[in-house]
């Protein structure tokens, strides 16, 4: 008999997420697995940043259910799964009146690591994200774009979490810093073996970054595709984006599936 799959590290079953008279999401049911990167790619409002919501529990679904590690938030302590998932968003949301090093060690001092630990960590993670040492005496304000973007990057591995979220991370960023964090992305990515759900609207960054692309439109799953796959696509909704982003597509969907 051949062997059963594995349980997926992040599970939709038709989930639905209603916000007043407004339907987010419409039947989503898809499964993520272990150490993959799955980009959500789709315009504003198709449900992608509530997709990433859901799966950490800062939403609750209308209807169907989300597993993480096999277990519904009902199963769970949300706030001890909060604390085990890395999140990083485009505006950072670094605390503007801690210096790097706090920011970065916050986790694991809530959860009670020793401060020569966390101090350890902290280190460890700027080299990992390639900021210097004195950086960890600095506050965000004394920070560039690019270094903040780095700073929320460590701070969502610092307790090393099994899942990273990442909603836009490198969206508004101008485009030579963007492409030097996306290639850090996918050296850490290699290095680091993490279970990955990345959103961006820009389809170039999905096919350099995804191992698979899950494209949403008006709330609904349209597919699932890899990157070469999706080159290859004739789908409506895939064709128009490649359309819309034009060439040079094939090189990136090369690169970012090897």
């Amino acid at each position: 008999m051949p062997s059963a799959s594995p349980t997926p590290v992040i599970e939709f079953r038709d989930v639905s997420f209603q916000a007043g008279q407004t339907q987010v999401l419409r039947g989503l049911t898809l499964q993520v697995a272990k150490g993959e990167t799955l980009v959500l790619l789709g315009r504003s409002g198709s449900g992608k940043t509530t997709t990433l919501k859901l799966i950490n529990g800062l939403v609750t679904p209308s209807s169907g259910e989300v597993l993480v590690n096999g277990a519904t938030h009902r199963e769970v302590d949300v706030i001890r799964l909060r604390r085990g998932i890395g999140y990083v968003i485009q505006e950072v949301g670094l605390f503007p009146h801690f210096t790097v090093s706090r920011n970065i060690g916050l986790v694991p001092k809530i959860e009670g690591w020793k401060q020569d630990r966390i101090q350890a960590r902290v280190q460890e993670l700027l080299q990992l994200v390639g900021l210097a040492p004195e950086i960890a005496g600095r506050y965000p304000h004394q920070l560039s774009g690019g270094q903040r973007q780095r700073v929320g990057v460590a701070r969502a591995l610092a307790a090393d979490p099994d899942i990273l979220l990442m909603d836009e991370p490198f969206g508004a960023l101008d485009p030579l810093t963007r492409d030097e964090l996306q290639r850090e992305f996918l050296s850490l990515r290699q290095r680091l073996n993490k279970t990955v759900v990345f959103v961006t609207h820009d389809l170039h960054e999905a096919l350099r970054l995804g191992s698979r692309i899950a494209l949403m439109e008006a709330g609904k799953l349209v597919t699932v595709l890899t990157p070469r796959e999706f080159i290859k696509s004739d789908d409506p909704w895939a064709s128009a984006y490649l359309r819309a982003f034009g060439n040079g597509l094939e090189s990136i969907s090369n690169r970012g599936s090897s």
